[in-house]
């Protein structure tokens, strides 16, 4: 993607970077508590859950726990598997085994996908169950890689084995990152007793590599206001565009045109005229169809940035053409989306709508993250 990185070295400045190397810096005043109370109880941990963004698996790792972690029984959760490329996936489970580090990738929401992840631990643990008579388990990772949606299903699975716990306060979950300030734990199993600690997520204080940070705000771990929305719109349309993910995108754009086509004959057909053709037609919104709806949106955004993308004669690797590129796929959002020409901040409002159908895996599936290659 050396494309996407001209782009992002070109506008330093303007990211909303520090001037001194272009660190992102958001680390509130919970995190700096909530790092050193995970640091404390990791001396007791008998085995970590590390959760990752299953998009980034690299990039969603803290890398001030890695040593620690590295020393403690784990197993690395990818989470959000249903949001990420199933195709890829596989090379990342190879990857991670052959750096000897179980990995599991899961969907938090799903109960079974929970329940699998719960067999792994009791297998890693396996050995200390014989000698220890309570066992502790800790959940970490950055803000927003749904530690808490896993805490959740945890504990449901918990509380059927142990319904005294059912009255427990349940995790916060939210798709702002920082919801989780306390940590909290319960029981989950019983002969010896396993505990599941839930902690805050926490970012290092400084994120010094300015495509992992954008990744990670892109992903939402980091807060939009501190890159700014219109910027990681743009860092994700280098990164489309430079992988020429829209040219996937044509059949979709082909059914959106034939569609528009079949309206436009139906329009011509038309000759019957009556008094209530002149009446203000009630506008309906979206009722049940909500979902198709949104899916509807989603096919009007890829058609758009096939077209694009299709018809751009300049080099991808060129950044000042790339760059003329996003401009013109900004305005082809801007239609797609439906926002007036007139309406003000209308590229933030673009980038939002932009954002919020990549978060909810309505373009797809996607692995922003490359294989290492080990040979290398």
């Amino acid at each position: 993607m050396g494309g996407a990185g001209k782009i992002l070295k070109k506008g330093l400045g303007e990211m909303g970077f520090t001037s001194g190397g272009g660190n992102i810096n958001w680390f509130p005043g919970h995190m700096a508590a909530a790092t050193r109370a995970i640091n404390a109880r990791l001396k007791l941990a008998d085995l970590v859950i590390e959760v990752r963004d299953s998009r980034i698996p690299l990039s969603s790792a803290n890398q001030d726990l890695q040593p620690r972690l590295s020393t403690k029984r784990r197993v690395i959760a990818l989470n959000k598997k249903d949001l990420a490329n199933p195709n890829i996936m596989h090379k990342w489970v190879d990857y991670f085994s052959s750096c000897k580090q179980d990995c599991l990738p899961i969907n938090a929401h799903s109960r079974s996908s929970v329940q699998k992840l719960l067999e792994l631990v009791e297998l890693k643990l396996k050995e200390k169950i014989a000698k220890e008579p309570t066992l502790l388990v800790m959940v970490v990772g950055v803000p927003n890689v749904g530690k808490s949606a896993l805490i959740n299903c945890i504990h449901q699975i918990a509380s059927s084995r142990f319904p005294v716990q059912e009255k427990k306060k349940r995790a916060k979950v939210g798709p702002l990152p920082g919801v989780t300030q306390d940590i909290a734990g319960f029981k989950i199993a019983q002969r010896p007793s396993i505990y599941v600690l839930d902690t805050p997520g926490v970012l290092v204080p400084s994120i010094p590599d300015i495509e992992t940070g954008l990744k990670l705000a892109l992903s939402g771990s980091v807060k939009d206001s501190v890159v700014g929305e219109e910027r990681i719109a743009q860092y994700f349309l280098a990164v489309l565009n430079t992988r020429q993910t829209p040219l996937h995108w044509r059949n979709v754009h082909n059914n959106n045109t034939l569609k528009e086509m079949q309206n436009e004959n139906r329009n011509d057909d038309k000759h019957d005229y009556n008094l209530k053709d002149l009446l203000p037609k009630r506008r309906t919104l979206p009722v049940a169809s909500n979902v198709h709806y949104v899916e509807g949106v989603a096919r009007e955004v890829q058609s758009a940035l096939y077209s694009t993308l299709s018809e751009f004669k300049g080099d991808l690797e060129d950044e000042n053409q790339l760059e003329i590129l996003i401009e013109e796929q900004f305005v082809a959002l801007q239609k797609a989306l439906k926002i007036s020409s007139k309406a003000t901040e209308a590229r933030m409002m673009v980038s939002k709508k932009f954002l919020t159908l990549f978060r909810a895996g309505k373009l797809g599936p996607f692995i922003l993250d490359d294989v290492p290659n080990l040979e290398s």
